[in-house]
């Protein structure tokens, strides 16, 4: 058992501890974050879910875009060779192996694989083709990773006064309803995490790379929300979702804690393990407490005037 660190010297004391010890304790409260979060994306899974089984069709192609070069390979059902591009009308089956049933799922799973030749499974004209197609970091305004833009197959009576199609109804207006027995649960749950965390990396580059065409937010940079923010989320999503969306809010929030405490940040966790590592390099002679608490202070100063600055961001765009 070990006491806190208010008193450095008595040797019961966290900061008494062998240098191990203290990572260990340090990193428990990032690892018992990342639990929580599997846990909740897996209870989400138990729970009841309706999926849209309306497809995704290609509705645009934007000229010079890795989609209209890409390489289409199988054979049509008349035997002829395919087009060599994605076209108008194809629909998506897979993208990378992963099952396409909608276009929420197309747009997912096109942005786990940016910056690679990603692996297509379409249908075009009941031909069942296969198509590699490059999709970019930096795309230019509104084309998109791939250059194409995707909807759900419909029929359409109508154009308004701009020639877009209205009064349309959808194909295949069909759901399915998912439910997980808690063994494949936790397997999806673990599958959602590591999505998750590879759609932030992702995000996290296109911000450092200053473009916008392939984030998720459309604006280059990832979406940040203080408690305000937060607040407004958790009731848009309570009064248009119901309560399963907000189990995996909550478990995106305990996933952003963990990897924001993880980082080497004074007077977070990550930064008190800076410090320990540093002890370590310097074989065993620790930094006086004294000058690594005003560290952590200085530190722990600037994130709250971080945070004042993002709820003034939240407040801004409510009243807005």
């Amino acid at each position: 058992r070990l006491l806190g660190e208010e008193d450095p010297s008595d040797p019961r004391s966290l900061a008494a501890a062998a240098a191990w010890k203290r990572l260990v304790v340090i990193y428990a409260g990032v690892a018992i974050n990342i639990v929580a979060a599997i846990a909740l994306f897996s209870f989400g899974f138990m729970l009841p879910r309706e999926r849209s089984l309306s497809l995704a069709q290609v509705t645009s192609v934007a000229e010079g875009s890795p989609a209209s070069e890409a390489h289409v390979t199988g054979d049509m059902r008349d035997g002829s060779e395919p087009v060599q591009s994605i076209l108008v009308g194809d629909l998506i089956l897979e993208v990378e192996g992963r099952e396409i049933k909608n276009v929420d799922e197309m747009l997912l799973a096109n942005r786990l694989n940016l910056g690679e030749d990603q692996h297509w499974l379409i249908n075009r004209g009941g031909s069942i083709l296969e198509a590699d197609v490059y999709a970019r970091w930096s795309p230019p305004a509104g084309q998109g990773p791939t250059g194409i833009t995707v909807g759900p197959p419909s029929t359409c009576t109508d154009v308004d006064a701009d020639g877009n199609p209205v009064n349309c109804q959808l194909l295949y207006p069909f759901t399915e309803t998912q439910q997980y027995w808690p063994w494949d649960a936790v397997r999806h749950g673990w599958n959602q995490l590591l999505d998750t965390v590879v759609l932030t990396k992702n995000e996290i580059q296109v911000m450092f790379a200053g473009t916008s065409g392939a984030s998720l937010s459309g604006e280059g940079q990832p979406v940040f929300s203080g408690p305000v923010g937060i607040a407004e989320t958790t009731d848009n999503i309570v009064q248009q979702a119901g309560w399963r969306p907000l189990i995996e809010l909550a478990a995106l929030l305990s996933l952003s804690l963990a990897f924001f405490n993880v980082l080497p940040i004074p007077g977070l966790d990550g930064g008190r393990a800076l410090f320990i590592f540093i002890e370590i390099l310097r074989g065993g002679r620790r930094i006086s407490p004294e000058r690594e608490g005003l560290v952590h202070l200085a530190g722990m100063a600037l994130l709250l005037a971080f945070a004042v600055v993002i709820t003034g961001f939240d407040i801004d765009r409510l009243l807005s």
